[in-house]
């Protein structure tokens, strides 16, 4: 079976999905360039995200949806697994959202362009005000009614595990005194490690978990809440081989 489904991802899934992905990267710089970039800059990408896990024939299970308010904006936070957590989260999490996404990501023939195009925030740590820059846009975001989707720990992860989480999304939180709600990824890594090259047939499932509300006061104390609850949150959900710390140096 393992052999069929490499013959399969190359001959058939690759294919498609590589075509899929410009035909919706096209539909979404040119739906964005006519207006109303917030339905151009979600369902594409959304309708996008579903096919290919249905190309790669890869069933996806979601819990938690009854946590989530239409009228509230939240940032959501997630463990990074793999490239599928994208495909996951964008398909089936089921509300409007903004990536904030590696600065690198820009760079990606059609992708990055589309991104852009769709007004997701692009972080870049080249400078301190750089940084201050990227904050500001992503608040401008967040107070316009959108919600954000974050990975804190700002890379993937080379063994499945969770390393730490950057401030960043907990700061924009704090800040404008937002919920933040944690997502669980499993499975991701199992398809396509970080060092991997071809797929692996594996069930994804996510868990979208109670909001984390703000303790009513901005500052430190609040940050850390934020991120210790949340970090908590995650881990519970993922399986026992994967829970545990474990530094990724390329964070």
């Amino acid at each position: 079976m393992r052999f069929l489904y490499i013959i399969y991802q190359i001959c058939i899934g690759l294919p498609i999905f590589l075509v899929a992905t410009i035909l919706t990267a096209l539909t979404t710089m040119l739906g964005c360039w006519l207006g109303n970039g917030h339905f151009w800059g979600y369902y594409p990408g959304k309708l996008w995200s579903q096919l290919t896990c249905f190309l790669f024939l890869l069933p996806v299970k979601v819990r938690g949806h009854e946590h989530l308010d239409k009228k509230t904006s939240y940032v959501f936070v997630a463990n990074h697994q793999g490239s599928f957590d994208i495909f996951l989260v964008y398909g089936f999490l089921g509300r409007n959202f903004k990536w904030m996404m590696k600065k690198s990501l820009r760079k990606i023939p059609f992708v990055g362009k589309a991104c852009e195009s769709a007004g997701f925030i692009f972080v870049d740590k080249s400078s301190p005000r750089k940084i201050y820059e990227t904050i500001k846009g992503a608040e401008k975001v967040l107070q316009g009614g959108t919600s954000l989707v974050v990975f804190p720990e700002g890379a993937r992860t080379f063994t499945g595990h969770m390393a730490n989480f950057k401030k960043g999304a907990f700061l924009l939180a704090d800040q404008l005194q937002l919920p933040v709600i944690p997502l669980t990824i499993d499975g991701s890594f199992d398809i396509l490690p970080r060092t991997g090259k071809l797929l692996h047939w594996h069930p994804m499932t996510l868990t979208i978990h109670e909001p984390i509300y703000p303790l009513g006061k901005k500052g430190e104390e609040n940050l850390q809440m934020l991120m210790a609850e949340s970090y908590k949150a995650i881990e519970k959900d993922l399986p026992e081989k994967y829970k545990g710390k474990v530094e990724n140096p390329d964070q």
